[in-house]
Order: C-alpha cells, then sequence, then structure tokens
C-alpha cells in the first residue's frame, strides 16, 4: 500500500480531510509504526506485518483496560482486524491509532544524558506504581489473553533449536534444572506485561509517561514483569539491577506499597533467572530465523552471538548454586 492511499485511509477514519506528516519510523518485526498529524494532533499508526499470527485486538483490549486502570498508557483511538472488516481492509491489516506521547525510549539515553537526571531517581518508584495497577486488572476483563507455562515454552523452544542449529548449550540446561528445582508456589493469576523494560517505556524530564508495545500480554504471574525488569541485559551496563536505575530493595519495597502485596525476593529472583534464559533462547531464535535463510539479517544475526551473554548472565546470576544442581541437589 502506498502512503498516499494509508493517508486516505486514515483521513476517513478520523473524520477529517487529509492527514500531514505520514512519515514510517523504525520498528520491530511483528507490526511497522508511522507517525502523523491530523487537525494540528499527533497520532501513531501501529500496522500489524503480514505473516504474524497474533490476534492484535487482544492487544487492544488490554491498552484499554491499561488505561482504565489507571496505567500510563497512549490512548488507543482506533483499531481493527481484516476479520472485522471496514477500516483494517482499507488501512491494510490489523492496527491501532493511538495517541502520541512525547519522551525517550531509548534506554542508553535514558540511563545517562542529563536530560533524565532529575527522572531517573523516580523511575522504580514510577515503574512499581505501573505494574501495581496493571496487576489489579482482571484477566476475564480481557478476553483472549494466552496463558502458557513459560518454562515448559521455552524447553520445547530450545529443543527444537537444538536440532536445527546443532549445538548444544550447557548453561541453558543446567538454568532448566535450576528453575525446576526452585519453581516457586502458584500464585493468583493475574494480566502481565510480558515485556516490561526500560526500553518499552516512554520517559520524560519527569519520569515515566507511557507503558508501551503489549503484544506479548498474557495472563500470569505478576512477579514475572518484576523479574524481566531485574535481567541483567536491560541494565545497559549500569551497576544497578533494577532496569539500571535501582535497587532490588528499592522495587520490592516501592510495588509493595503500590500493591500491598508482600513481595518474596527469591520468587522475583527466581522469574529473573527465568528471564535471562528466555532471552538466550529468543536471542537462538532470531539467529536461526537469519540462518536458515527465513529472515536474512545482519540484526538477526548480530542478536544470535548474544547468546553467550546470557549464558555468562545465568551463571552470575545463581553462582556457585550451579554446583548443587549438578549433583542433583536443591540450589
Amino acid at each position: 500500500m502506498t502512503s498516499d492511499r494509508l493517508g486516505s485511509a486514515l483521513a476517513t477514519l478520523l473524520g477529517v480531510p487529509s492527514v500531514e506528516n505520514l512519515a514510517r519510523l523504525s520498528g520491530g518485526a511483528s507490526r511497522e509504526t508511522w507517525r502523523l498529524e491530523a487537525a494540528g494532533r499527533p497520532f501513531i499508526l501501529q500496522r500489524q506485518r503480514e505473516g504474524d499470527v497474533r490476534d492484535m485486538g487482544v492487544e487492544a483490549r488490554v491498552l484499554r483496560a491499561a488505561h482504565s486502570a489507571g496505567v500510563p498508557v497512549a490512548e488507543l483511538v482506533a483499531s481493527g482486524s481484516p476479520h472485522d472488516g471496514g477500516a483494517a481492509a482499507d488501512i491494510g491489516g490489523a492496527f491501532m491509532l493511538l495517541s502520541f506521547v512525547e519522551g525517550e525510549t531509548i534506554a542508553r539515553k535514558i540511563l545517562r544524558d542529563d536530560l533524565f537526571a532529575a527522572a531517573r531517581p523516580r523511575l522504580v518508584g514510577d515503574m512499581a506504581a505501573a505494574l501495581a495497577k496493571l496487576h489489579r486488572i482482571d484477566p476475564a476483563d480481557v478476553p483472549g489473553l494466552p496463558s502458557t507455562d513459560q518454562v515448559m515454552q521455552y524447553r520445547a523452544s530450545l529443543d527444537s533449536l537444538n536440532g536445527v542449529l546443532e549445538q548444544s548449550h550447557p548453561a541453558f540446561e543446567l538454568a532448566f534444572r535450576w528453575l525446576d528445582a526452585n519453581r516457586p508456589p502458584a500464585s493468583a493469576q493475574r494480566v502481565v506485561h510480558g515485556d516490561f523494560r526500560l526500553g518499552n517505556l516512554m520517559i520524560g524530564p519527569d519520569g515515566l509517561r507511557a507503558v508501551l508495545d503489549w503484544e506479548l500480554a498474557h495472563v500470569g504471574d505478576p512477579m514475572e514483569d518484576l523479574g524481566w525488569l531485574c535481567v541483567r541485559a536491560w541494565r545497559f551496563g549500569s551497576q544497578h539491577p533494577v532496569a539500571g536505575v535501582g535497587g532490588y530493595d528499592d522495587l520490592i519495597d516501592a510495588y509493595s506499597r503500590a500493591s500491598g502485596i508482600d513481595v518474596d525476593p527469591e520468587v522475583v529472583r527466581w522469574w529473573e533467572v527465568l528471564g535471562t534464559l528466555k532471552w538466550g533462547i529468543m536471542c537462538m531464535l532470531q539467529a536461526s530465523a537469519h540462518l536458515t535463510g527465513v529472515t536474512r539479517s545482519h540484526e538477526l544475526a548480530a542478536i544470535g552471538r548474544r547468546v553467550c551473554e546470557n549464558e555468562y548472565d545465568l551463571f552470575l546470576a545463581i553462582g556457585d548454586r550451579f554446583a548443587s544442581i549438578v549433583e542433583g541437589g536443591r540450589g
């Protein structure tokens, strides 16, 4: 679809004569992102790429529920899926049209630029408050959200990759054994963001402005979001374990105050280990797409080279407890 046709479809959707400054932005593998203006107001369009099988309608429902719960998010102006007919057919696929939120998502800038010096000390509290509001949402209010055992899911992913890439990753195997031996008790299942980290947050000089990228939202343990936020890869060289801006106690205390839930640090740590393992396997998945010729990409190949970083990070996260797992004991 040409940009002219897309612009006309968006103008019809918004009920304006035309849209201005329609421009394609860099985006992820699952959707295109466009910026536009209509009647002097800026918007963001996210359009699902062909081949992505996820239901964008579920993501739209999560976004509406999060907004109603007080989570800082961009306003959902309109959405549609091809099976609904109407605007989605004209726009070229499933889409979400969102209000534009000014800010920065590049973690290295947020962690180092003077512009965000005043924001950094308050980010842990902002993130904890946002997560507490998100985790209060009743999953029944967001029909269609998936729920899976992630240990089993990524165990199956690694097994399939080992067959394709003919590689062995002993650190990952040890991590699976540690996770099985230390699995926390089942918790109440809530709406979980699934990718809550600095790169998916819009930050301004005043702090957190919006939580972005809801396509991995699902039903799960709320501690998953806290653990993922602590994965070492998302610290970008900072010595602070929580998104590069704070400590474990800061996060746990802030979340406990905001949610009224007593948080077990060992459960958060378990999810941090699983998050590190997941990211390592995700790196393998992206490398596999390049190596098998499904999507030839220097970026995917480079991400594949980060697998060893996650093996190293797993040893740091579990440390000498690996030894007891090798011997068959509890870590």
